[in-house]
């Protein structure tokens, strides 16, 4: 079946239909009754009518073609109705029914069932334990919610029923409108994937909107969404956000890539919105419903209150966005006409007995500048302010074509309800404090980013992967995941990132030939796939000068590590040639999420990476760009441009290590987690040197 025909339905029978008003079955089919055009047949083995339409025992004794079977009845009954459906193709199904995977293992040995039944007649099947679905402009509530929403052209995805019932409740005072809402329940086949590709082509819909608690396809996720966002932006809430995981991690990147890093950074990848709580989902979904993208984050900011102005001025810092200079033809044009006590600065405040004819000067004087790109209007209630004769001011130039979005907040709520209404109603979006309008512009703006962002290809170096790959398989024949440094050395070596001379020994006599061979002076590490964080430990010596200094470090590190973690496995000693330090220490790390594939990390490193937490991420594989954007988040990049005298740093070399990551992480899928921590970054065109590597791999059956 294809999925763009999902919502082309022209008949519906109700499973589990019921006269009983306090039954799910009687809310569903009355909720279709009272609106939907098409064929309703109520599906009832003991009844001959329910609400005047005839009855029939099961879908098979149903004389003509059904289009869509919604399922309210027990969860074991589902399998052979399930069957049914498929004999009489019906090639849609909503199973609003609990009772499967939710509850358990049983429950999700049904689920399978269910499934295998769906695939086998090619069946679509949204839930099952959903609320069901509500196509706004074919009047069809195939839910059991007690209200239907305002026609409009927002789409609500949502993991969660009661977040739908009690949006749709909220939203019809609001005068919000939407095109589709869909409840996603626990998403057995389609999900909300499915529905980004089926709503692309939507044309009601101008602007996605959706709660998630979970993504299982992660990289489809990432592809279709970069897709979808040239038509249309999606805004995502990311709910059940825990770090539980993170604190099994092993590695510094493991720890610090929380659960939903990764979520974020596939949103930032594929261009998705990603929000903090439903009011931000819907200040941004609001804008971007009636507003065109904007390329400038400035703003400007008209206002008949100064404490509105302050509060509006701080949120927009806060979110990124700049107040815009008034140029001086503007401010001599509104000296010239507002009162002397009047700011004809930004935020411009044009008092507070400021009438509709001093609103319509100051905001055709500012629609008129092209300096001027966003436009945020506020009002607050006095004595003397006009709210209906304002806001029929802001309705004519609307409709006269306002190029450049422009913003309402109405404050209070008692004196301007009406006219927040007629605003909406209009398609002029309205908010009720100031920060839902600084949002509108920046969900705007970040909207215009994603549509120009464009592809870069990604760089491809000539290294041996080859090499890497024998590495890996000896460690996984040794019964190991994790690498020992000289190990993780070679596998670096192998991509050409700079690393000093590292070799094992099982001596202090071979530690010494070893550092003979190399140079002196050496470090010495303790090299144990158990032990991650060497220095706590007393398994690190630095600066090794002489034969008697590197015999006495290695006695001194084995019984550090005997007395300190006397079970961990020791396979020896790290012998390393001792390099230069002095330069900027950066950690590039990465972890392999379960739903993304690897995240790649770079920020500040060291042994105070874990509390300083100065790192960015992203979604691998990177280009050269996305790795500058990375380091350029971080603190730690305005020190590696050179501050307080400070000659910059070769950042151009960090960026091409960071890039052979990438690619060595592109290359084996195998890789769990990396650290190198630290490589030193030094002074510009003077290189980098790879000091410390840690890899750990799946095992074989991940």
């Amino acid at each position: 079946m294809r999925l763009d025909n999902f919502f082309e339905i022209d008949s519906v029978a109700v499973i589990g239909a019921s006269k009983n008003p306090k039954k799910v079955g009687h809310a569903i089919l009355k909720n279709i009754v009272d609106r939907f055009k098409g064929k309703i047949y109520p599906i009832n083995l003991n009844e001959d009518k329910i609400m005047g339409l005839k009855c029939y025992t099961d879908v098979l004794s149903v004389p003509n073609d059904i289009d869509l079977a919604i399922f309210v009845i027990p969860a074991k009954a589902c399998l052979k109705v399930a069957e049914q459906c498929g004999k009489k193709n019906i090639n849609k199904i909503v199973v609003i029914t609990a009772g499967f995977k939710e509850i358990g293992i049983e429950g999700a040995k049904l689920e399978k069932e269910l499934l295998a039944i769906c695939k086998k007649y090619d069946i679509k099947a949204l839930g099952p334990n959903v609320v069901g679905f509500i196509d706004v402009q074919n009047n069809l509530n195939a839910s059991f919610t007690n209200e239907f929403p305002l026609e409009g052209n927002i789409a609500l995805i949502s993991q969660s029923g009661a977040i739908i019932t009690s949006i749709i409740d909220w939203s019809i005072p609001e005068n919000i409108g939407f095109s589709k809402v869909i409840s996603l329940g626990n998403k057995m086949d389609l999900n909300e994937i499915d529905f980004l590709e089926i709503l692309e082509h939507d044309q009601n819909t101008k602007v996605i909107l959706a709660y998630l608690e979970s993504i299982d396809e992660g990289r489809r996720f990432v592809e279709v969404a970069k897709k979808v966002i040239k038509k249309k932006p999606i805004i995502v809430l990311k709910a059940g956000i825990s770090d539980a995981g993170s604190r099994a991690a092993s590695s510094h990147t493991g720890a610090l890539a929380g659960s939903v890093t990764a979520y974020y950074a596939a949103f930032n990848k594929s261009g998705v919105i990603n929000v903090s709580s439903l009011g931000e989902l819907f200040d941004y979904g609001l804008a971007l419903s009636t507003q065109p993208p904007t390329e400038d984050n400035s703003v400007t900011i008209i206002t008949n209150a100064g404490g509105a102005g302050i509060i509006t001025t701080d949120t927009a810092e806060k979110n990124g966005l700049r107040l815009n200079s008034i140029d001086s033809e503007v401010t001599k044009t509104l000296r010239d006409f507002l009162p002397t006590a009047a700011a004809i600065h930004n935020p411009i405040d044009i008092l507070g007995d400021a009438g509709a004819d001093r609103y319509r000067y100051v905001i055709k004087t500012c629609l008129d500048n092209e300096y001027i790109k966003n436009l945020i209007v506020l009002m607050s209630p006095q004595a003397v302010t006009e709210f209906k004769e304002t806001t029929d001011v802001i309705i004519e130039f609307y409709n006269e074509g306002v190029k450049k979005p422009v913003i309402i907040a109405y404050l209070g709520g008692k004196s301007n309800r009406t006219e927040v209404e007629r605003l909406r109603k209009n398609g002029i979006p309205c908010y009720e404090f100031p920060e839902g309008a600084v949002r509108a512009i920046r969900g705007l703006f970040l909207y215009s980013q994603a549509l120009k962002k464009k592809e870069e290809e990604i760089k491809t170096f000539d290294v041996d992967n080859e090499k890497v790959i024998r590495i890996f398989n000896k460690v996984l024949d040794d019964e190991r995941l994790v690498l020992l440094e000289h190990e993780a050395m070679k596998v670096a070596e192998a991509y050409e990132l700079p690393v000093p001379p590292t070799k094992l020994a099982k001596s202090p006599k071979e530690a010494i030939e070893k550092g003979k061979e190399m140079g002196l002076p050496v470090v010495l590490k303790i090299s144990s796939p158990d032990i991650t964080h060497k220095s706590d430990l007393g398994g690190i010596e630095l600066n090794l000068k002489s034969n008697e200094e590197v015999r006495r470090a290695y006695n001194n590190i084995m019984h550090n590590i005997s007395e300190r973690m006397p079970n961990a496995k020791i396979y020896g000693i790290t012998v390393q040639k001792m390099m230069n330090i002095e330069g900027k220490e950066i950690i590039i790390g990465s972890n392999n999420d379960p739903q993304f594939g690897h995240l790649i990390m770079c920020g500040f490193g060291g042994i105070y990476v874990n509390f300083l937490e100065d790192v960015a991420f992203r979604l691998n594989p990177i280009s050269s760009q996305e790795a500058m954007e990375m380091l350029s988040e971080t603190k730690v990049y305005k020190l590696l441009k050179g501050v307080r005298g400070e000659p910059p740093s070769d950042i151009e070399s960090l960026i091409d290590s960071i890039l052979r990551v990438s690619q060595l992480l592109r290359e084996n899928q195998c890789i769990n987690e990396l650290d190198i921590n630290p490589i030193i970054v030094y002074e510009k065109n003077e290189g980098v040197t790879v000091l410390d590597i840690k890899i750990a791999l799946k095992r074989k059956q991940d």
